[in-house]
């Protein structure tokens, strides 16, 4: 059993290297396509996007993505001191935290999860690298209510064409509607995701996100 346990538990990080290529599936579409639901996932390589969709779910997700090595400590802290006053606790997870949580882990929140999260994400981030990470992340996320899963899936149902041809305000909408699809939607967006859309727009475009993509990393 001890054995089966380090396989276990080693696995991802004997597979993380292999994902530097060719097109992941995350844990949640498989379990879809197991259970017979519907899903669907036409991949799109990162350069073949429109850049306001990778920057504006960046400045929405994870707007420290160019600086850390797939944990963002300082948010990892501020979520922790929330928890211990009492308060509600917000999302700390990097971009790459939930690339490592939807390829080989499993939603909700648990002490062990996060656990396992962790070291996990910086192998994430030192193996493939920031483009790799985002574009998984792209090509993964739940982007639509019945199966649409990757950026490509989400535009097409929300606006009936490809993220190549997307403007910056429908890239953040997009973004706007993460992490929940089933709630928000992108195609009838409803105020709250239409103020977020323009948050995330705006923060696409700050000098710091930019300086980022052209110097930082080489997006």
């Amino acid at each position: 059993m001890l054995l089966v346990f380090l396989i276990v538990l080693l696995l991802p990080y004997l597979v993380t290297p292999f994902y530097r290529a060719g097109h992941p599936v995350s844990a949640l579409m498989a379990w879809r396509w197991l259970k017979g639901a519907p899903v669907t996932r036409p991949w799109i390589d990162l350069a073949a996007m429109s850049p306001s969709l990778p920057r504006s779910v960046v400045g929405a997700e994870d707007a420290k993505f160019c600086g850390h090595r797939g944990v963002d400590w300082g948010a990892l802290r501020e979520v922790m001191d929330d928890a211990e006053d009492g308060e509600v606790v917000r999302g700390g997870s990097t971009i790459t935290q939930q690339v490592a949580k939807n390829l080989f882990l499993w939603p909700g929140r648990s002490v062990v999860r996060k656990a396992l999260e962790l070291p996990l994400s910086l192998w994430i981030d030192l193996v493939l690298g920031k483009q790799r990470v985002l574009e998984i992340y792209l090509n993964i996320a739940e982007l639509g209510p019945s199966g649409q899963f990757g950026a490509e899936a989400g535009s097409l149902y929300a606006f009936g064409r490809s993220t190549s041809t997307l403007s910056p305000r429908e890239a953040a909408l997009l973004a706007a509607i993460l992490p929940n699809p089933l709630k928000r939607s992108a195609r009838n967006p409803r105020p709250g995701v239409r103020r977020l859309a323009g948050v995330y727009m705006a923060r696409g475009q700050a000098a710091g996100l930019q300086r980022c993509w052209s110097e930082s990393r080489g997006f």
